[in-house]
C-alpha cells in the first residue's frame, strides 16, 4: 500500500507523461457531454435568476456561479472540436432586463433562485464524481478533478449566505424511538 504522497507523484507522472492519447471512449464523452448541457442550462437558469433578484449578495454569487461554469463550458468545447465530438443542442443565452420591470407573478423569488442554484450544484458535484470514476484518460480524469473542485469550492462559499438567508430546506431530524435524550 503507498501512502498518499506516493499516490499523488504516480497521478502527476502520468498526467505529464508523453504517450499518445487514445480516443475518448463512449463514456467519458457521454459523461462530458451531459455535463456541458446541464452547465449550459443552468447558466440559462442563472441569466434568468439576474433578470429577476435585486438582492446584492445573492447577485455576486449567480455571478460567480456563471463565470465558473463558463469556464468549464468553454473547456469541454475546446476539448469536444479537438476530438470531433459534436457539441449538445441547448438554450439560447437570455437578453438583459431589469429585475423590477419583472411582474410579481412570474418573477423567481430569491429562495426558489437559491434553492435551484442548489438543486444544480447538486447535480454537477454528482455528475463530476461519475465522471471522474469512469475516465480512463488521465486527462480526462484531472479535468474532471479540476470541475469538482471548482464546484465543491462554489459550494463552501454559497452555503453561508443560504444559511445566513434561511433558504436552505432541511428534511424532519429523525429521532428514533427510545433515544435518552428524547
Amino acid at each position: 500500500m503507498t501512502n498518499i504522497g506516493e499516490s499523488l507523484k504516480n497521478v502527476l507522472n502520468t498526467v505529464v507523461d508523453d504517450e499518445p492519447k487514445n480516443p475518448l471512449h463512449v463514456g467519458e464523452v457521454m459523461n462530458l457531454w451531459t455535463y456541458l448541457t446541464m452547465l449550459e442550462e443552468a447558466n440559462r437558469f442563472v441569466e434568468i435568476a439576474l433578470n429577476t433578484t435585486t438582492d446584492k449578495e445573492l447577485i455576486e454569487a449567480l455571478k460567480h456561479s456563471w463565470s465558473d461554469c463558463n469556464k468549464q463550458v468553454k473547456q469541454i468545447k475546446a476539448l469536444f472540436t479537438k476530438e470531433g465530438v459534436s457539441l449538445p443542442p441547448t438554450s439560447e443565452p437570455k437578453p438583459k432586463s431589469e429585475p423590477n420591470d419583472v411582474p410579481l407573478g412570474v418573477k423567481l423569488t430569491d429562495d426558489e433562485i437559491a434553492n435551484g442554484v442548489v438543486m444544480k450544484l447538486v447535480s454537477a458535484i454528482s455528475l463530476c464524481g461519475v465522471g471522474l470514476s469512469q475516465s480512463l484518460r488521465t486527462d480526462i480524469g484531472a479535468m474532471w478533478y479540476d470541475f469538482l473542485n471548482v464546484r465543491v469550492k462554489f459550494s463552501g462559499y454559497y452555503m453561508p449566505i443560504m444559511r445566513k438567508r434561511g433558504w436552505i430546506k432541511v428534511p424532519p431530524y429523525y429521532v428514533p424511538n427510545g433515544r435518552p435524550d428524547k
